[in-house]
């Protein structure tokens, strides 16, 4: 299974299990990532989530530019324009590049392994942030920060993105989960009215739908054609180190 769902007293665990491949995201992943959520928030026992990524190298590297996931309403990587009503929190042990960075910046906040490293890695081949990347990153870590890592496509450690306020913790390599699950536990104890309404008023967003609008015309294009060819030739230049 490309997705793992585990049910632990009000909290729901999904990771996602391709850890072969740097847990990127296919299609079939992606299918399986959106009917968790959508099974979670349907839920009325499930209170938290927690996104994390099978095997301790990856989060999630991206879209799986070999077989990449096809459009869909609920966003290429699965999830990303679903607008869940409670709290979220992503697990964060190796690589979060790509989509799986704006995976993780669809999570309400983030817990990351101290060896962790992120970055909009996708510049190198042309592939446009149509997860929710341009909206969401610079909200999380303000517009300057956003486009350094937008357009730089650099490549950070967790030290770095504890200080852009991209993570919220840095913890031990191998105990993201524990303190995430940690965290949530303590989430789905309080009473959980107001502390929905509070989070869907800090969460007011728009410009979803203008940034696919946007950057989904960029896709197959030339430049994006010759990228995908490049990565699958197997050239991976060097992203520029923070």
């Amino acid at each position: 299974m490309t997705v793992l769902v585990e049910h632990r007293d009000g909290v729901v665990v999904v990771t996602i299990n391709r850890p072969e491949v740097h847990n990127c995201v296919d299609s079939d992943t992606a299918d399986a990532l959106e009917d968790a959520v959508r099974a979670f928030d349907a839920s009325d026992d499930e209170r938290v989530l927690v996104l994390t990524g099978a095997g301790g190298k990856a989060f999630c590297s991206g879209a799986d530019l070999k077989h990449p996931p096809r459009l869909r309403e609920a966003g290429p990587m699965g999830m990303s324009r679903l607008d869940v009503s409670k709290p979220t929190i992503a697990a964060i042990e190796g690589y979060c590049f790509a989509g799986g960075l704006e995976l993780a910046c669809w999570c309400d906040f983030r817990i990351a392994g101290e060896s962790s490293e992120y970055g909009v890695l996708n510049r190198r081949w042309g592939v446009p942030l149509i997860d929710g990347g341009t909206q969401r990153l610079p909200r999380i870590v303000g517009g300057g920060n956003a486009l350094y890592l937008i357009e730089t496509g650099v490549r950070i450690d967790a030290a770095t993105a504890l200080r852009m306020a991209l993570v919220q913790e840095v913890v031990a390599d191998g105990t993201a989960l524990p303190r995430a699950l940690e965290l949530a536990k303590s989430v789905a104890s309080y009473p959980q009215a107001s502390l929905v309404a509070d989070r869907a008023s800090a969460l007011l967003l728009d410009g979803i739908a203008a940034e696919a609008e946007r950057g989904e015309p960029t896709l197959g294009i030339d430049e994006m054609r010759e990228g995908l060819s490049r990565f699958r030739s197997g050239q991976r230049p060097e992203p520029p180190r923070a």
